[in-house]
C-alpha cells in the first residue's frame, strides 16, 4: 500500500515575475489575532491610526439644517483612509432620516439614521434641525491619515469593513498569529505578475468577491495570470 503525501505551498512558488532588487516587496507586519497565513494568501490592509485630522462640513445647497458632530474623542477610528468621505440623505423622513455614508475612493460603508451614531472607519451623529432633511443633503468630512502609518494585514476578509476586505497584498511566507503576537513576514504589494493557479483565496468568497477583489490587486500593479 502507498504512502500519499501532499505538499504543501512553498514560499514565492506563486511569482512569476516582479521588479528588480526585490521592488515588488515590502516587510509587513501580520495583526495579532487568531489565524494561520499560507504561502500565496490574499491579504487585506487594516491601518491601524496613531493620529489623524478630521473636519466636517455641510453642503450649501443642503435643505435641512441639522448639525454633523464628529466624535469628540474618537472622530477617526481603524481602517480610515486620506480623504474626503461623504454622508448623503437617501431618505427623507419628519424629524429624522436616512444618510448612506461612502469613503474616498466611493464605497458605501454604511448607513445611520439621523440621530443614531456611526461608527466605521469615522464616528459622527447627525442631529435633526427645524427644517427636515431632503433626499440629497450631504455632508463631506475630511480625514488626514497616513495611509501607511500603523498598517497591519490579515487574510483577506470580503465581508470586513476595516480595510480587510480590500486586496492589498500577497503573502511570500507562512505565518501563525494569535491575539497577543504580530508576525513579520514579507509580502508581494506592488507591480507583480503571479500565477492564480497558485493563490490561496480565503474559504467561502464567491465569485463576486473573488472578482473584486482580483481588480483591486491589479490597481496595485499585481496581476493574476
Amino acid at each position: 500500500m502507498s504512502t500519499v503525501f501532499n505538499e504543501a505551498r512553498h514560499s514565492g512558488e506563486f511569482i512569476i515575475s516582479e521588479l528588480d532588487g526585490h521592488g515588488s516587496r515590502d516587510n509587513i507586519v501580520i495583526q495579532a489575532s487568531t489565524q494561520t497565513i499560507v504561502p500565496g494568501a490574499v491579504l487585506g490592509g487594516i491601518d491601524v491610526v496613531a493620529s489623524a485630522t478630521s473636519s466636517a462640513a455641510a453642503d450649501s445647497g443642503n435643505t435641512g439644517n441639522g448639525t454633523f458632530t464628529l466624535d469628540a474623542t474618537a472622530p477617526v477610528g481603524s481602517g480610515a483612509i486620506d480623504g474626503v468621505y461623504r454622508a448623503i440623505c437617501i431618505a427623507a423622513a419628519t424629524n429624522s432620516g436616512t444618510f448612506a455614508v461612502f469613503d474616498p475612493n466611493g464605497r458605501e460603508i454604511g448607513k445611520v439614521v439621523v440621530g443614531a451614531t456611526f461608527n466605521n472607519q469615522i464616528k459622527f451623529v447627525i442631529a435633526d434641525g427645524a427644517t427636515d432633511f431632503v433626499v440629497g443633503d450631504a455632508f463631506s468630512i475630511t480625514v488626514g491619515v497616513d495611509p501607511l502609518s500603523g498598517r497591519q494585514y490579515v487574510a483577506l476578509n470580503p465581508s470586513g469593513t476595516d480595510g480587510s476586505q480590500i486586496a492589498a497584498a500577497i503573502a511570500i511566507y507562512a505565518a501563525t498569529t494569535d491575539n497577543s503576537n504580530t508576525a513579520a513576514i514579507s509580502a508581494i504589494t506592488r507591480m507583480a505578475e503571479v500565477n492564480s493557479q497558485t493563490i490561496t483565496w480565503p474559504a467561502g468568497i464567491t465569485a463576486a468577491q473573488k472578482a473584486e477583489a482580483i481588480v483591486q490587486l491589479r490597481k496595485a500593479g499585481i496581476s493574476l495570470r
